[in-house]
């Protein structure tokens, strides 16, 4: 391992992703140094992480006089894709949600650095993009997010293809809810995931299981397996994060506590696997069962949906992705019910003009007007 810290650019530093990577960073101080750090709207957790941190670099929403005392700490504030050229950066953890992070995974890319990938969006929408550009420039994209991880983790030292991938689903916070009762639930009670504790937006996505539809897409871009190779289970314990079956029928499994401490290390320590008191230890006396169960699609109708249009390609999972978010958005607002957000994707999906084997542009435009037509449909 190089003696040299790697530099990390931390795009949404204090959402729940950010927040453990710096917790890895804290342990390993040695190993990396914060060169960047960027929050949308968290100011005051930016700026402690900024005093302890002292980067270079960073960014943020906010007046200039709420942004008064970061500046003072001595850091410089930028765009993000300035910072994710930066030349200090060798690797960008991409830790926003929705779209914002496409944009300077790309400008990172040419600038020849890793991505610590934790945002399905920049998959999901441009995955062939995204992935063809990584080749071309010789750029690892390492993926952060739990189940992703999982099968990348299987499949290392593996000199064959892949016969299956299983993705495993907790089934969210209302997975034994009365169907009747689903209009009527809240966004509180949305956000008590069983297993997990995540960000909001994903956390509601897991309630629809539109994140597993995410990562279904975003396997079949990372690891080129064929659409119909690739399985979603219902695993409430969250233990299992994803499984693949090989060619000669054995199969691996990726066993942790639901934390996602480990795979964030595993991506920035890669290819070494370094002893963390922070993570916690699987105990299989103490987890019991681990059960399995088929996903209910009366349940999670988005989440057929989505696959469909992930398939399709184009410019239809950029709308998918951007009427997701304001969808969400917009539930967790009290603006509309929770049986609303497959109502406004829909709607939204009805609308839209595909344009196939499109420009980056294009693709971000596709997402932006799918926000403004989500925010027509909810006052329909």
């Amino acid at each position: 391992m190089s003696s040299r810290p790697r530099g990390l650019a931390i795009l949404g530093s204090t959402g729940s992703v950010g927040v453990q990577t710096l917790q890895v960073v804290r342990t390993f101080p040695d190993r990396f140094r914060v060169v960047a750090l960027a929050a949308r709207t968290s100011l005051s957790s930016l700026r402690a992480q900024v005093e302890e941190f002292r980067p270079r670099l960073f960014s943020c929403g906010g007046t200039a006089e709420e942004k008064t005392p970061i500046l003072s700490a001595g850091s410089i504030e930028c765009g993000l894709d300035e910072m994710a050229a930066d030349p200090d950066v060798d690797v960008v953890v991409t830790a926003t949600a929705g779209d914002a992070a496409l944009a300077p995974t790309l400008t990172a890319i040419d600038a020849g650095k890793d991505i610590a990938l934790a945002n399905k969006e920049t998959i999901v929408m441009a995955g062939r993009q995204v992935m063809r550009r990584a080749r071309q420039k010789g750029v690892s994209v390492l993926p952060i997010d739990s189940e992703p991880s999982a099968i990348w983790q299987c499949l290392e030292g593996e000199d064959g293809e892949a016969a299956r991938l299983i993705i495993t689903a907790s089934g969210g916070a209302f997975r034994h809810t009365k169907l009747s009762d689903l209009a009527r639930v809240t966004p509180e009670q949305a956000l008590s995931h069983p297993t997990w504790s995540m960000g909001p937006k994903i956390t509601v996505d897991s309630a629809t299981l539109m994140n597993k539809a995410f990562e279904v897409i975003e396997a079949h871009h990372l690891f080129g397996v064929p659409w119909d190779k690739i399985e979603v289970v219902i695993h409430p314990q969250s233990i299992i994060h994803s499984m693949v079956e090989f060619q000669d029928g054995s199969v691996k499994a990726q066993i942790s506590p639901p934390d996602m401490t480990l795979p964030i290390q595993y991506a920035l320590l890669y290819p070494h696997r370094v002893y963390n008191e922070n993570i916690a230890r699987f105990d299989p006396v103490a987890a019991g069962s681990l059960t399995f169960e088929p996903w209910e699609p009366d349940r999670y109708p988005l989440f057929g949906m989505a696959l469909d249009v992930g398939r399709r390609g184009g410019t239809w999972p950029a709308a998918l992705c951007g009427a997701d978010d304001k969808a969400v958005e917009m539930f967790l607002a009290g603006r509309i019910g929770f049986l609303d957000i497959g109502r406004v994707i829909e709607t939204v999906l009805e609308d839209h003009r595909n344009v196939p084997d499109p420009s980056i542009d294009r693709i971000m435009a596709a997402a932006g007007w799918a926000k403004r037509r989500a925010e027509q449909a909810a006052e329909a």
